[in-house]
């Protein structure tokens, strides 16, 4: 139920493009909505800052800076950011709309989750992580409410960086606080400097409390839970859920580590790790094929796959039936009919073939034809990342990962397949950038689907760094995936002029000189001197000099010999204008 401040958004068309249809979600920082993307004719998921927050300006600023830097994440297991907007009325990010639940719901369903199916989830959140600290960004929040299950059993990694923030803004209710201290790494907890290992940490919890269905360190309070991760030992796993493999809790044991220096340095080294255990595992899981001696396999007959057994019986029964009585004869059909049944129900489990296929060539098929296949969806993880490329319709699979025609082992939760997809010709406006700064424009017109060329420009009226034009101009459509040029003020053009020597020219000469130069004529001090009156005796830049285009230059101009007059009771000079008038 939501109440009327979350209301006045619906029914609200957003930059004239988002359509607000009713609400999602709500958190301590943002409420998020439903909307329809009315240019692309999608639905996404509008997160808009709640009224009290935005009124923090320390805080819409660091909102805006984690959002833009979220945007330029691109990875399927990471929920995507389509556009960000703040001015001084509203703060919002237009997000990926998924169709699915938190890993929070699916574990409060299930409870316990089988530790195979962990390692499929495990090795997505991993990837996506991985991806996000390659390009600076650490989460800060993993938690089962911030991972994403999709209905086709994908994974992504939702509010990133957002996360940490809309917890600052609720730092004050402990719950919240509590809650989310029982993931945090406990650096980080300690309010010690972080890095990627934080969420490493974040992740390895999150892998036990799927797989022993509690989580590894509870308390009443902050303080507490810290203390048991910085004192006591991790849980057993081997006490709570025998079956799963040492190796994999040797794996979350490492990821949890409270020492920073024995925890994985990096998401990619945990990665490395679970996909080096899974294969391993299938290695030591596959049952062994006889190979006939002419290297081809040979499809077992259920006498063969039972190694002997059942043949060996029906020698035995054979060799004595002549000599046994009729109950030694009966006590054997017995034995027999055991070992029917040990077979199907166990036995041809054991020593059965794994069964393999062929991976199909996807590419040039269309994406939902295939998803909707029986034939492949009963095999395969079809897992969609969308390519802009205007070249081929909508909906065409241009590549797949991994290639057609490898032989693949068949598993109960299916073959994780990558399917590259065009988007096709989509027409998009293009922003109105002029004025912006190119940072800004260029991360505006990126978010809207475009590739961006810049070129530098002087000017003498457009500061530097300021978009003067673009090309496509705003307002055109054009395809998605486009080139847009856009045109960057550098500032004015600086042109340097060697400073012409100006003495002994006469005033009128070396003013004429100086603006033919494109130097500035600024001024004239006179003064006497022994030199001719008119006669420029100094310059203000000195002769030869390397000099900005139009710099003011002063002159210095001689009023000749200054007049004196002799007197005849002294000798001495005396300036004319000391001397006394004469009537």
């Amino acid at each position: 139920m939501t109440n009327g401040n979350n209301d006045k958004y619906i029914g609200k068309l957003l930059e004239d493009r988002y359509q607000i249809l009713e609400v999602i979600g709500e958190g301590g920082m943002a409420i998020v909505y439903r909307a329809l993307d009315t240019r692309l004719h999608r639905n996404v998921a509008v997160k808009i800052m709640r009224d009290e927050m935005a009124e923090d300006e320390e805080f819409r600023a660091r909102f805006a800076a984690e959002s833009h830097a979220i945007a330029m994440l691109s990875h399927p297991n990471i929920v995507s950011v389509y556009d960000v907007s703040h001015n001084d009325e509203i703060e919002y990010i237009v997000m990926e709309l998924i169709d699915g639940i938190t890993l929070r719901q699916y574990m409060e369903k299930k409870g316990r989750i089988d530790w195979k199916e962990v390692l499929h989830f495990s090795k997505q959140i991993a990837s996506g992580l991985d991806h996000a600290h390659s390009h600076g960004i650490i989460h800060r929040d993993i938690k089962p409410q911030n991972i994403m299950l999709l209905k086709d059993g994908s994974i992504k990694v939702a509010d990133f960086g957002i996360a940490a923030l809309e917890n600052d803004a609720m730092e004050n209710q402990e719950s919240m606080a509590i809650g989310s201290l029982n993931y945090i790494a406990p650096e980080e907890a300690k309010g010690e400097m972080i890095d990627a290992r934080c969420d490493i940490y974040s992740l390895g919890v999150s892998m036990y409390e799927m797989i022993c269905g509690c989580k590894p360190y509870t308390g009443s309070t902050p303080a507490e839970i810290l203390v048991k991760q910085m004192s006591e030992d991790i849980p057993p796993i081997a006490e709570l859920v025998p079956e799963v493999p040492e190796e994999l809790v040797e794996i979350i044991h490492k990821a949890m580590e409270p020492s920073l220096d024995s925890r994985y340095k990096s998401a990619s080294e945990l990665l490395e790790d679970l996909n080096a255990f899974t294969t391993d595992f299938i290695k030591a899981d596959a049952p062994q094929v006889a190979v006939p001696e002419n290297g081809e396999e040979e499809e077992p007959t259920p006498e063969k796959k039972s190694g002997g057994f059942i043949v060996e019986l029906k020698h035995f029964l054979k060799a004595s039936s002549a000599s046994m009585s009729l109950s030694a004869f009966g006590l054997i059909f017995a034995l027999l009919i055991c070992a029917a049944i040990l077979w199907n129900s166990w036995l041809s489990d054991i020593f059965s073939v794994a069964q393999r296929v062929i991976l199909p060539d996807f590419t040039g098929t269309n994406y939902t034809e295939i998803s909707q296949n029986d034939q492949y969806t009963s095999l395969f993880n079809l897992i969609p990342n969308y390519v802009v490329d205007t070249s081929t319709s909508a909906g065409t699979v241009l590549s797949q990962e991994p290639e057609a025609g490898r032989s693949l082992m068949v598993n109960k939760d299916g073959i994780d397949v990558t399917l590259n997809v065009s988007t096709g010709y989509i027409l998009v406006t293009v922003p109105d950038v002029v004025g912006l700064n190119y940072r800004e424009a260029n991360l505006k017109l990126q978010n809207a689907g475009f590739l961006v060329e810049l070129t530098n420009v002087p000017s003498d009226t457009i500061d530097k760094d300021e978009v003067i034009s673009s090309s496509p101009a705003a307002g055109e459509q054009i395809s998605s995936g486009s080139t847009v040029y856009i045109y960057v003020s550098s500032g004015k053009e600086i042109t340097y002029i060697k400073m012409p020597n100006l003495v002994g020219l006469t005033e009128e000469a070396a003013i004429n000189k100086i603006t033919n130069r494109n130097l500035t004529y600024y001024t004239t001090v006179r003064e006497y001197s022994e030199y001719e009156a008119g006669t420029v005796i100094a310059q203000s830049v000195p002769a030869f000099a390397e000099v900005e285009e139009r710099t003011n230059i002063t002159i210095t101009v001689s009023d000749g010999p200054e007049n004196v007059v002799t007197t005849e009771d002294t000798g001495t000079l005396t300036p004319v204008e000391d001397s006394p008038t004469y009537e």
